[in-house]
């Protein structure tokens, strides 16, 4: 029997995830595999984070504090804001997910790059809105034509920063005339998943958006730089009416006990942080000179990733790798994104880079 699924539903396709370490294992019976697809930390977890959950396992017959008192609070705390206007995520993608289904009625308009993170457009169709789809300039977000595409029907405006997967920034300046010309009644999403890792003394503080009262949410994560990704938990901080407004469609106990407690440690843990961007930047050095030796041109990147042009079908290069112990992601056409990992990794997949693009598959 033909089930009723609404051609939205029908047009979209399963999120494909990073493959598995152990799945590729499995497959071709490798004894090290090296996974540089998915921007976790490779440092691990915040220390601070694993001995928070020593214990933990007590209390696993009990929901978790559905408030995320604690966690909420620290987080206010950090930002200066009122517990009010944080709310947690099973990861941001979750947030993302409900700003989807609180503010999107069919046909409701939501403005994006083309070359973003496609988790947006599944859920601004799932809830059978219209997706409008900005062109990136020179691998950036184009925010003047992102202002132009707005009309009378749109609600949310996505701005991923720094962008995922091409790994480039707006600056402050071309956000403030952004947030100059789009109407008040416009929510604009700030997904910083990879802001502790930015560099660049021009990366706007959207923050500043919220503490003014403006319509706008800033996303951050937990799964990046503290290491936390196998928890699943992330954050909003926006207006306490819009907050308000999530909190009323979001599941209930949707931050799991462990992914709180281990939160709450890991927001402590400034060495950890500390430690992972100093080996991210030397890391994204070293990779940036031995793409370059092959002949690549990395686009500049303020995140934990870089995205390059491998000049030849980006699918079977994946593949190659792959069949080398090697898991980055392929994107689409020639483009490939690899996350920066500790040095021997990046040598190792530098050296196996060298074999595939010179017929060594």
């Amino acid at each position: 029997m033909a089930l009723h699924v609404h051609p939205d539903i029908r047009s979209l396709r399963p999120y494909v995830p990073g493959k598995p370490i152990d799945e590729l294992q499995r497959e071709l019976g490798l004894t090290r595999v090296i996974k540089l697809a998915s921007n976790e930390n490779p440092l691990g977890a915040s220390p601070k984070a694993l001995a928070a959950l020593t214990g933990a396992q007590d209390l696993l017959h009990r929901y978790p504090d559905g408030g995320a008192y604690q966690l909420r609070q620290s987080l206010a705390d950090r930002w200066k804001v009122e517990r009010e206007q944080v709310i947690l995520g099973n990861g941001s993608d979750e947030i993302l997910g409900l700003l989807a289904r609180t503010f999107l009625t069919p046909g409701d308009e939501a403005i994006m790059a083309d070359h973003t993170f496609v988790i947006y457009k599944m859920e601004v169709t799932a809830v059978h809105g219209k997706p409008v789809v900005v062109p990136l300039v020179d691998w950036t977000h184009d925010l003047e034509s992102m202002v132009r595409a707005v009309t009378p029907r749109t609600r949310l405006l996505f701005l991923c920063n720094p962008n995922n997967p091409t790994g480039t920034m707006v600056s402050a300046g071309a956000v403030d005339r952004l947030m100059a010309n789009v109407p008040d009644d416009v929510i604009v999403v700030f997904d910083e998943a990879y802001f502790e890792y930015v560099r660049n003394p021009q990366f706007p503080d959207a923050m500043a958006y919220v503490k003014q009262g403006r319509n706008a949410i800033v996303l951050r994560t937990f799964s990046k730089i503290y290491g936390l990704a196998g928890l699943r938990i992330g954050y909003g901080i926006s207006t306490t009416e819009v907050i308000d407004f999530l909190n009323r469609v979001r599941p209930p106990f949707n931050a799991n006990s462990l992914a709180q407690k281990a939160a709450l440690a890991a927001l402590s843990d400034d060495e950890h942080v500390a430690k992972s961007r100093t080996v991210n930047e030397a890391g994204m050095a070293q990779m940036e000179h031995g793409l370059r030796a092959l002949g690549m041109a990395p686009i500049p990147s303020e995140t934990n990733f870089l995205y390059f042009d491998a000049k030849q079908d980006g699918r079977l290069v994946f593949d190659a790798l792959l069949r080398k112990g090697i898991i980055v992601r392929h994107i689409e056409g020639t483009m490939i994104r690899v996350t920066i990992g500790q040095p021997d990794e990046n040598v190792a997949f530098l050296q196996a880079l060298e074999k595939v693009l010179h017929g060594g598959r």
